[in-house]
């Protein structure tokens, strides 16, 4: 079994925010839209939106396979992202079902106290 699976994810424009992630088919609520794995890096991310929170305690930083660094934040979102720390995976699970076209969205797990994320919503 591979440990990357992002079949069901495209990667396209989405207007101010730069590129997305969106569903390439319909996704079920409760379905697995994405699962892949990260590689933890020796980075302070504060000021790197490209990279995830690999801790409880804010201290690593991994970077994401697949579609994972494309999905946008939102306070609403349609996507969970489940970390495995200690397994350097995840998975992002719909929270409702979600259409094919539909932009791909999750609450950052850091944007109430990281400075790069001090402009979004």
């Amino acid at each position: 079994m591979s440990k990357i699976d992002c079949s069901k994810v495209i990667v396209k424009e989405s207007g101010e925010k730069g590129d997305g992630a969106y569903a390439n088919c319909d996704i079920k609520q409760g379905d697995m839209v994405e699962y892949g794995i990260v590689r933890v890096i020796d980075i302070v991310g504060h000021n790197c939106p490209y990279v995830f929170t690999w801790s409880e305690d804010r201290a690593l930083w991994a970077m994401g396979s697949g579609c994972s660094t494309f999905y946008n934040s939102n306070r609403t979102p349609n996507t969970k992202f489940i970390r495995y720390f200690d397994e350097n995976r995840f998975e992002v699970i719909a929270l409702r079902d979600i259409q094919k076209g539909e932009e791909l969205t999750h609450t950052y797990r850091s944007i109430d106290w990281r400075k790069c994320f001090d402009k979004l919503d």
